[in-house]
Parts: structure tokens; sequence; C-alpha cells
């Protein structure tokens, strides 16, 4: 395995990823940061591939995610919880999502954070 080029390709994503959307995500790829990016992208790849990860609040998690789908070319999904989100919002928004990937054939990642999460049922 090349280690450099696997690096370099890995930050020419990411400044790829960043001159397309409007917040830009300042991340340092350093080994294990990459080493996590492409573990999460062949788990993507596969038939069905779905991933629960684990970390410290500020670990990338959610970044490297966003950075693993831009590379594999899917769709990120994500819904957005604001003031007076409820069970109802919830449902339409897991709907969307499950057309989208099921219905309609788009390769989506759907990235849930648990702080997203306003009702334990």
């Amino acid at each position: 395995m090349d280690i450099p080029a696997l690096l370099t390709k890995i930050a020419e994503y990411l400044e790829d990823f960043n001159g397309g959307v409007k917040v830009p995500m300042d991340l340092v790829m350093f080994l294990d940061a990459c080493d996590h990016v492409s573990r999460i992208c062949r788990v993507l790849r596969q038939p069905l591939g779905n991933s629960l990860l684990l970390g410290v609040g500020g670990s990338g998690r959610q970044s490297l995610t966003k950075l693993s789908t831009y590379m594999n070319n899917y769709r990120l999904y994500q819904i957005e919880v604001v003031k007076g989100y409820n069970m109802t919002n919830w449902r339409d928004n897991l709907k969307f999502a499950l057309i989208q990937a099921g219905v309609e054939a788009k390769v989506t990642t759907f990235l849930f954070v648990d702080t997203q999460i306003i009702n334990e049922q």
C-alpha cells in the first residue's frame, strides 16, 4: 500500500469537497483519519452497507462520514432538528430518505447523530 499516495488522494477529495459546500470542513488528514475514511468508504460501498460509529465528541465521526460519502459519490441526507421538531417530522424525514434510497434507487448516506435524538421512543 502506498501511504503517501493515499494521504494525498484523500486530501484532494477534501479540497474538492470544501470547494463545493457553504461551510468547509477544516480537517487535518493524518494517517489514522485516512484509515477511518477508507473503512467508512468500504462499509458504505457494500450492499446494504451501514455502520454505527462510536467515539468521543469532536473526534470527527460526522466529518469523516461526510467526506466518505462525497468520495463514494453518494447523496448525503441528514435531518435538521429545529424548535418544534416532533415524531411526525421524524417520520416524514425518514420516509423521504427511504423513498430516495429505495424507490428512486439513489445511493444515499443517512447520517443520524446522537444529538438529534429528541424522543427516545
